[in-house]
């Protein structure tokens, strides 16, 4: 991401050079004892790649290409054994879910959902904000892109609102009630990025790594029975907190009530396109919730739902081509979790984590669990990409935690959530970061000291409420 620290001031070739020079180097360095050659060849193109995905001298798929094509060339997997990764369901999971928010874009339903939560409820500038807060919580579920959901659906939205009510960020007019709108409508898709997950594709990311390195993963119910409470938490807790600390000029909007009423009657009757997808989008949300019961993949109901847009004509095959962001995450994801199986598979993480244990040697896992999640937490300050986020520290903390005595579902939930949760850091923090700061009601400095105290906020109720409810749900 071009707002990226790291790679400021710096042009693609030499960010590209760089990424060589980290991979030659560690290629280069003799592998220590108990590891492979293949084991340490793979890691040397591992952490190139991941370098790539930082600091992007070109698209992360072109540079997962690329690593997967060097595989087999270096000697380090078979052809096979490179693009094993293509097969694997919870990757189509988030491919298929892109395409279910293509439907609530192109149908409408989502503005739909929306205006008509603020033409009943949104009276007051708070309300407006736990308006767009449940008008996200019904949409996450569908739109595993925090930049499709924010960007193409509550972003437009809630720009119309701080228009309607006079908030102006150029004159100065009303800012820090338009600060306060933009502000809590991020945070509303960042807190449902972690409740669902199909919330956000780095969800699905650590499910997959998890199974790949550990044989274990968690079902879309499972994740939500144990997300729900601190996420609700949070969607509560969260503009009320923003109230106070921005003190909005505006506390009534009826104009808001109007915008909607009026964008409404401008949409018209709900289109029959509309209701399928309804039935459709509940369908799949009973059939996910209900999995231990039916045993269908989660991965195939997405793309039954699928079936059932393509078949009532919701979409057509052009819509599912020119969703490059959906393909882009199948290629990029496959190579790099199948890079990480590997690493596995060829013992490289068994021997990291019984070095890395020897390290924390007496200490209890739950203390080890807290101090390594502050790092992992407060490390996004270094990143612009919660996908990054992932594939830089999620083994290695993860690999840690597991070998000391952490349960698996555990810490793949809680740094599932936490690596959601960092993107309050900063105004770089993900994709649809940016759109939201980009609306200049805010500035840097102050957008810094607010995700920092909301970055504490979320480190708290997950920790101290979210750790005991996976205790009760056996999952910690």
């Amino acid at each position: 991401m071009s707002e990226q620290k790291q790679s400021q001031g710096l042009s693609p070739l030499v960010r590209g050079l760089m990424c060589v020079a980290i991979g030659a180097i560690i290629w280069f360095i003799p592998a220590p004892a108990g590891v492979g050659p293949q084991a340490w060849g793979l890691l040397a193109v591992f952490i190139a790649t991941i370098a790539g995905f930082i600091l992007q001298p070109m698209p992360i798929g072109a540079i997962a290409i690329i690593a997967c094509a060097l595989l087999p060339v270096l000697g380090i997997m078979k052809p096979g054994e490179a693009l094993a990764g293509f097969s694997n369901t919870t990757i189509w999971l988030i491919v298929s879910a892109f395409m279910f928010a293509e439907g609530f874009i192109k149908t409408g339903l989502g503005k739909r959902i929306s205006y008509m939560l603020l033409s009943k409820f949104g009276s007051s500038t708070l309300r407006v904000a736990y308006v767009m807060s449940a008008a996200d919580f019904i949409i996450a579920p569908f739109t595993p892109s925090n930049t499709a959901r924010g960007g193409g659906i509550i972003y437009p939205i809630v720009r119309s609102v701080t228009a309607a009510i006079g908030s102006d960020a150029e004159t100065g007019k009303n800012k820090r009630t338009g600060a306060f709108l933009m502000f809590s409508a991020y945070a509303a898709v960042i807190t449902s990025a972690c409740i669902f997950l199909t919330g956000a594709s780095n969800n699905v990311l650590c499910n997959t790594l998890a199974q790949e390195m550990f044989g274990t993963s968690i079902g879309w119910g499972e994740w939500f029975l144990a997300c729900i409470i601190p996420g609700l938490i949070l969607t509560i807790a969260t503009p009320a907190i923003l109230y106070k600390l921005i003190n909005p000029e505006i506390q009534d909007s009826p104009e808001t009530m109007q915008l909607a009423k009026k964008e409404l009657s401008q949409m018209g009757a709900m289109t029959l396109k509309e209701k399928i997808l309804c039935v459709i989008f509940i369908a799949a949300l009973v059939m996910w919730a209900t999995g231990s019961i039916h045993h269908i993949d989660s991965a195939f109901v997405a793309l039954l739902g699928l079936s059932a847009m393509l078949l009532t004509k919701i979409l057509d095959w052009s819509d599912i081509t020119k969703q490059h962001g959906a393909w882009d995450v199948l290629v990029w994801m496959g190579v790099l979790v199948n890079m990480a199986a590997y690493l596995s598979k060829f013992g490289l993480m068994k021997w990291f984590a019984g070095a890395m244990a020897a390290q924390f040697a007496g200490m209890p896992w739950m203390t080890m669990l807290i101090i390594l999640c502050l790092i992992y937490t407060f490390a996004h300050y270094l990143l612009a990409s919660n996908s990054a986020h992932i594939m830089a520290l999620f083994a290695a903390f993860a690999t840690i935690l597991v070998a000391a005595g952490a349960p698996v579902l555990g810490v793949l939930i809680l740094l599932g959530a936490l690596c959601n949760s960092a993107s309050f850091l900063t105004h770089y923090g993900c994709g649809v970061t940016p759109i939201f700061f980009g609306a200049n009601f805010m500035g840097q400095g102050e957008w810094w000291k607010i995700g920092f105290i909301i970055t504490v906020l979320h480190i708290v109720v997950w920790m101290g409420v979210g750790l005991p409810v996976m205790k009760v749900l056996g999952m910690l």
